[in-house]
């Protein structure tokens, strides 16, 4: 019971009353790693270590000195977060067997409160992509796609086969930390947001994903992908439970100049009654080619429940959104080409064998190391960054950038409180369609309603809204005022309270599937 209630007023107290130990929550939780692997949500499970910090956990409840509401409490990272003694991969060759030697803020924050780490979740190579299926470890299962809520609408009962082939996709680049939170086997999970990576699996797995403001959280040990729009995201299974992370990893950190320099303080969500003094926006360029009749249902049923409720429900304009795929694109190769130029085989991670000279070891080293949809970003950028091309390509997309920004700044200076817009298109597609189109096209179409809040650094959030016709999660975004994330995540847990999400009924029977055998075991040093 415990594994699926709230962290602050369910688990916690059940911590505190000792009607169950922070060990036996452990060791439920890596049960489930180990039944749901087929799933391959983690790369690395640190086992013994997180048995320990159980142990450790244990013995400061029984001396009555819990460190927070965390402590005892598991959670998974993002395997492109630098771990102390567990290997960061970033689901690539180019960092197989790689070794932090320290831990990213936002990781030794949560160990600071006594979180115990289950280990590293899965990603699409560098976090570059939507579906979580081009990490060199294998594609990441949706877990609602061995639902019974999925299986009853889309998979006939009696061809396995069938079953087999129709998994649907966990949404990315965050999909291993979302499946994980999805299937219980942890409390919470970081990923990361650049364009949608925490929002778009969230939607996907039916979970909670925020993207808080940029600045709010620190991104050092945060393997960069986008510096200027990289956040660390939290997903967890109700918006009080992304509340409490988000006081834990919240605040100012000295190794992170973009921090913001005030104190943060922790706060605890209210239970909003009355929404009459609300204004939600609803913008018009949402309604985006490509959007499913289901989804648009759904968000028209939503902007109905707060219309209801006596908040006023505008339309509003974002003009320049139409373009900000387009500039989203030339940023973000860009900066790619510039944060993967520190992978050249001298200092850590993979180096190749050639050794006809420097030149030639680099090159080969880049080519065996990456993959080609990181390569084929890294082309674009150094292209956008041309002398010739510089001020065509990458100071017009700066430019068009700040016009994006300021269109949300308009809207909020008009008075609007929260932006509500769908997440994604779609519910999750099976993972054959999904490879039919290549890695830029599909991340083109996933990241088209969530990209714009990383460009204007705006806090954002999935919420879990209903179920497909297909059985499958479907969720609404909310975005908020510039570090208002308490008003944000106030609004979202009204929300939250009035659509009544089902809880998924995970079938996990057979399914111990050979394919992924690279699940590690690991330890801090």
């Amino acid at each position: 019971a415990a594994l699926k209630g709230g962290l602050r007023f369910q688990v916690s107290a059940a911590l505190k009353e000792g009607r169950v130990t922070a060990t036996e929550l452990c060791q439920s939780c890596l049960s489930l790693i180990r039944s749901t692997k087929f799933l391959n949500a983690y790369i690395t499970v640190a086992e013994e270590t997180a048995l320990k910090q159980a142990e450790e956990s244990e013995k400061r409840y029984q001396r009555g000195q819990p460190l927070g509401v965390l402590d005892g409490i598991p959670i998974a990272v993002k395997d492109n977060f630098n771990t102390a003694g567990i290997e960061t991969t970033c689901a690539s060759n180019m960092l197989k067997g790689y070794i932090s030697p320290y831990n990213a803020t936002v990781v030794q924050k949560l160990l600071d409160q006594g979180a115990v780490l289950l280990g590293k979740t899965n990603l699409d190579e560098f976090a570059m992509g939507s579906g979580s299926t081009d990490g060199v470890f294998g594609p990441v299962r949706n877990p609602w796609s061995y639902s019974r809520q999925y299986k009853e609408k889309s998979v006939p009962k009696s061809c396995s086969e069938d079953e087999e082939s129709n998994w649907v996709i966990t949404g990315g680049s965050s999909g291993g930390s979302a499946a994980a939170v999805s299937s219980f086997t942890c409390f919470a999970a970081l990923g990361s947001d650049t364009g949608g990576s925490t929002r778009n699996p969230a939607a996907h797995c039916g979970v909670v994903g925020l993207k808080p403001t940029y600045g709010l959280i620190s991104r050092h040990g945060l393997i960069p992908l986008v510096n200027s729009m990289d956040v660390p995201g939290i997903l967890t299974r109700c918006v009080d439970d992304a509340a409490v992370v988000l006081g834990s990893l919240a605040g100012h950190d000295p190794k992170d100049s973009t921090t913001i320099q005030d104190n943060f303080k922790p706060f605890e969500l209210p239970n909003l009654t009355d929404v009459s003094k609300l204004s939600i926006g609803i913008p018009k360029e949402y309604h985006a080619p490509g959007l499913s009749s289901e989804i648009l249902a759904f968000w028209s049923k939503a902007a109905d429940l707060f219309k209801n409720a006596g908040a006023k429900v505008i339309e509003v304009s974002l003009p320049h959104t139409r373009y900000s795929i387009v500039c989203y694109h030339v940023l973000c190769t860009a900066e790619v080409a510039s944060n993967m130029a520190r992978f050249d085989g001298l200092e850590y991670g993979h180096r190749s064998d050639m050794n006809k000279s420097t030149e030639s070891m680099y090159a080969a080293t880049r080519r065996e190391g990456f993959n080609d949809v990181v390569r084929g970003r890294i082309l674009s950028g150094n292209y956008f960054l041309l002398k010739q091309n510089y001020e065509n390509y990458f100071i017009k997309a700066q430019k068009v950038r700040r016009l994006i920004a300021n269109d949300f700044v308009k809207v909020f200076g008009s008075g609007v409180d929260i932006l509500l817009t769908p997440t994604t298109l779609s519910d999750a597609v099976p993972y054959m369609e999904f490879i039919k189109e290549d890695n830029r096209t599909r991340s083109a179409q996933d990241d088209i309603l969530t990209q714009a809040a990383n460009m204007a650094g705006l806090p954002a959030i999935n919420v879990p809204t209903g179920l497909s016709e297909r059985g499958l999660p479907i969720g609404l975004q909310f975005i908020g005022r510039s570090f208002q994330e308490k008003q944000l995540l106030t609004v979202a847990k009204w929300f939250e309270k009035q659509v009544k999400f089902p809880v998924i009924e995970l079938e996990v029977k057979r399914h111990d599937h050979g394919a992924f055998q690279h699940q590690k075991s690991a330890s801090f040093s």
